[in-house]
């Protein structure tokens, strides 16, 4: 009966040690974004903040050619390159649009993905790039789904290679 009582008591407060001890909590894994999300999740900022007139955080999602918005713009300093976008939504037609959906389109290689885009018009309606210049539909395809390049230049950095479509 003393042996009974002695693994009884030896049992109960080793229970009761374990009770008391706090338990192990498994913290939910913090996953890292694929370069496909990152870069995806670059383009719809850049995007964005130019449909909302944050140019200066647009230029930092950038990394493409400024030469046409040079080109239209000979008055802006070109190393002005938030004058440049601002100009390029505001006055020369880019179309900076709210984002319909995106998508990945293909990925060229590890460091380059190409994204499918389409846009809203502000009234809700679909941006359709119709035929320029008094054309005919009947002559010239038009055009909803836009592709943007998205290059990977560094461990968790990305760059915008294309802007918005114009229009004339």
């Amino acid at each position: 009966m003393k042996t009974f009582i002695c693994c009884f008591l030896t049992i109960f407060f080793t229970l009761f040690l374990v009770s008391c001890t706090s338990p192990q909590v498994k913290l939910p894994s913090t996953e890292t974004s694929s370069d496909e999300q990152l870069a995806l999740q670059v383009l719809t900022d850049f995007l964005q903040s130019l449909h909302n007139g944050d140019y200066d955080k647009a230029v930092q999602l950038y990394g493409g050619s400024y030469e046409t918005m040079i080109g239209h713009n000979p008055s802006i300093d070109p190393s002005d390159h938030t004058a440049l976008l601002k100009t390029a939504c505001a006055t020369n037609g880019a179309q900076c649009l709210w984002v319909k959906s995106a998508s990945l389109d293909k990925q060229i290689s590890k460091t380059e993905f190409v994204f499918s885009v389409d846009f809203v018009n502000d009234d809700g309606t679909l941006f359709v790039l119709g035929p320029c210049c008094d054309g005919n539909t009947t002559d010239v395809l038009t055009q909803s789904v836009f592709f943007f390049t998205v290059m990977k230049v560094d461990k968790n950095k990305f760059y915008v290679m294309d802007m918005p479509p114009y229009t004339p």
